[in-house]
């Protein structure tokens, strides 16, 4: 019986033991290599990194530019682009570590035995709470924005037969049964390995809609025959309000760039020659570079086509109409993406519950393989993962406010996940001098990402208590 295979995100397998900081053995902390293991290179790293970025965050970047204008709109995401390029550079150096008390050099295969290796068991603690709660939240995330893109092209069919002033409202609670039932089957595949494919149409999908966004944003602006917006933003009654729109707006666009979850994971398994750190260092420049590039086209355009009354999510929202084949092609091709990104990174919460308990007991009945025609499955799998399906999207159809839904959830893991702990582990790895240049600046940038997060945490909390009570 082989529960969960060890090509799995964030495994943390406790049959592989190694010395840790203290010099006692750590368990978990170490994938061993998988000889006949999948060698991806740097176009399936990025397209395992393009399905973990371009997600539910892309369709919000037009609203959150038109909250915060011309200016600040445009200068934010480079901002966030330039911030998650550090710490994909931070990244790509803790694949290897050489524990500087024991002598003993380790491969770091997923973030969370970066953090366990590096930092400790206090600081890996800490994260893995994070790290189960980002993959979490993104399950509820997936789950709002898949049902809003399925009820949108239910939308759009109406508003083309009867006309754009149609009362074509419908409920979204059925279309998150709809996705839950699909990842009710589809969690049911046995590892990461097994997402291959899915990143891969993922991947396709999102550079689709992302494009068919930018495209539609173009044309109306064109056939506007002016730019809308301004530099201020969209305007408010109230001067509160508009500092909790600009608190969504950057959690939003927090959301939408982050991924260091699954950035070891896949370069522990690149070719070489040449290093796996040239390859990946290569693979997320691209992707950053192509992914602002994608962010900037998709926020301005529709800025551009709206000016203050962008919709929230741009391609559900009904600022664009026809041609409705193309519309209802884009949420499709969301609704798609989605399902790849669901599983991608539900994969490695399962792995880690799965494999805890088969250690843990490894006579339970619960663990044993039985066959359905030709798959394998066990009652833990089932069960386990079936309720955490039904767990996702009970919380989205209690929680179905995309814009502030998304801005808690980047506002919670951005600093953290994307800054403290990568620039933590930089410190202790590059042996960095307190009260030097670097130190300093590495300090700095990391408080300046910690009062933003705040901020963005209160307005995004703001937001979702308004829409639920009113």
């Amino acid at each position: 019986m082989d529960l969960v295979e060890l090509d799995s995100p964030l495994m943390l397998p406790a049959s592989h033991k190694l010395t840790g900081r203290n010099g006692s053995a750590a368990d978990g902390l170490a994938i061993p290599h998988v000889p006949n293991a999948p060698q991806r290179n740097v176009w399936t790293a990025l397209a395992h990194i393009t399905t973990a970025v371009v997600g539910s965050g892309v369709l919000s970047l037009s609203w959150s530019v038109a909250q915060l204008g011309w200016i600040a709109g445009p200068v934010s995401l480079v901002i966030f682009a330039l911030v998650t390029y550090l710490n994909t550079s931070m990244l790509t150096k803790f694949h290897h570590y050489s524990d500087h008390r024991s002598g003993i050099t380790v491969t770091n295969r997923s973030y969370l035995e970066a953090v366990q290796n590096i930092l400790g068991d206090s600081s890996a603690w800490v994260c893995s709470l994070l790290v189960f709660f980002n993959v979490f939240k993104l399950g509820v995330v997936y789950t709002i924005t898949s049902a809003s893109s399925i009820r949108a092209i239910q939308q759009s069919n109406c508003y083309h037969e009867h006309g754009h002033e149609a009362a074509c409202e419908y409920g979204i609670e059925f279309y998150m049964l709809l996705f839950g039932i699909i990842h009710i089957v589809a969690s049911q595949i046995p590892n990461f390995r097994s997402t291959k494919w899915l990143s891969i149409i993922a991947a396709v999908m999102s550079f689709a809609y992302s494009f068919i966004g930018s495209v539609l944003g173009l044309a109306q602006t064109i056939g506007n025959g002016e730019i809308k917006g301004s530099i201020r933003g969209v305007p408010t009654d109230k001067p509160i309000q508009k500092v909790w729109f600009v608190a969504q707006a950057i959690g939003d666009i927090a959301f939408a760039y982050p991924f260091p979850l699954i950035f070891l994971e896949t370069q522990s398994t690149l070719k070489s020659p040449p290093s796996v750190e040239v390859t990946m260092t290569k693979a997320s420049r691209i992707a950053v570079f192509t992914i602002t590039i994608f962010y900037l086209c998709c926020g301005g355009f529709g800025y551009a086509a709206f000016g203050n009354s962008t919709p929230g999510n741009i391609l559900t929202g009904f600022g664009f109409y026809e041609p409705y084949i193309l519309i209802d092609f884009a949420n499709a091709c969301v609704f798609l993406h989605l399902v790849g990104g669901y599983q991608i990174f539900s994969q490695a919460l399962y792995a880690i519950v799965e494999r805890s308990f088969a250690e843990r007991y490894p006579e339970s009945e619960f663990i044993k393989d039985f066959h359905i025609w030709d798959i394998r499955m066990n009652p833990m799998r089932l069960c386990f993962r079936t309720s955490y399906v039904v767990l996702t999207t009970s919380l989205g159809m209690l929680f179905p406010y995309f814009n502030e839904v998304v801005a808690f959830s980047g506002s919670i893991t951005f600093w953290p996940l994307v800054v403290y702990f990568p620039v933590e582990m930089y410190i202790v790895q590059k042996k960095v001098v307190p009260w030097t240049v670097e130190w300093c600046f590495l300090r700095v940038f990391t408080i300046l990402c910690l009062f933003v997060a705040i901020f963005v945490f209160v307005g995004s909390v703001q937001g979702i208590i308004a829409k639920r009570f009113g």
